[in-house]
């Protein structure tokens, strides 16, 4: 592949990443299975500018003096709209399907229904108040690095979902374009990045960032791992999980700096 085809077809990844992960009116004309490979190498960068947005956003609110907990949420509503919502309706599919009995069919049949059951209810509250609260206590602090990176490493979770010893669980959907697409070698520089990232994002207490990324891996190894045992494999409301998952394991932990 020449440089110039190359860096087209670099372009098209990262442009895919923005239409897939965020509102931005970005086309594509091609989608393949080389840009999907790509666009999912560039999910931390997109995550990394959402989560810039919603520091500029927290930082807004707070200057404007407004209720700590207000401000929080407003910024996580704010990064649902951001994202067509597409996360937080994985993270209830795939939570609802989870809590089913059944073979991996019917889990995976519950997770296409659309309905939202209690255990989606709660883990949406769970998650989402979690969010709001943790990013009331980051703008407290100051902690505008650690609002990046959250939304980076949550990103950053599509990279370690789509490792090659991952299947899809079905055979359409977005889980059947990206699974298995990422190398050991870029899942494993992607977390190093992340994890050295951490180390920058709480001054003084530059471990607890690296230990936010830490568990934030543990976390997702342990949950793809169960998903691939009740699923089958991965599907993309997996992946959706996953990235909330992970973003509140990073707020959360970087509270305790």
């Amino acid at each position: 592949m020449g440089r110039t085809a190359f860096r087209g077809a670099v372009l098209t990844g990262l442009r895919l990443a923005l239409s897939w992960l965020s509102v931005l009116p970005v086309s594509v004309d091609e989608v393949t299975a080389r840009t999907c490979r790509r666009a999912i190498g560039f999910a931390p960068v997109v995550g990394a500018l959402l989560g810039a947005v919603g520091a500029a956003l927290l930082w807004g609110l707070t200057t404007l003096s407004a209720p700590p907990l207000l401000a929080g949420l407003l910024t996580v509503g704010a990064l649902v709209v951001l994202t067509r919502g597409m996360h937080v309706d994985g993270l209830a599919d795939a939570v609802d399907g989870l809590g089913c009995y059944g073979p991996p069919e019917r889990a995976l049949s519950v997770m296409r229904d659309g309905s939202t059951g209690p255990f989606a209810v709660v883990a949406l509250a769970l998650v989402l108040g979690v969010q709001a609260v943790g990013l009331a206590e980051l703008a407290r602090t100051g902690a505008w690095g650690a609002v990046v990176l959250a939304p980076a490493v949550g990103r950053g979770a599509f990279l370690l979902c789509c490792r090659r010893s991952l299947p899809a669980a079905r055979p359409e959907g977005m889980g059947s374009l990206v699974a298995g697409s990422q190398s050991t070698w870029t899942v494993t520089a992607w977390w190093c990045v992340l994890g050295v990232l951490g180390a920058f994002v709480l001054p003084g207490a530059p471990w607890v960032g690296v230990l936010a990324v830490a568990l934030s891996a543990a976390a997702l190894w342990s949950f793809t791992r169960h998903a691939r045992h009740r699923f089958g494999g991965i599907t993309g409301d997996v992946l959706g999980a996953s990235s909330e998952l992970a973003t509140t394991i990073v707020i959360a932990v970087c509270t305790f700096a």
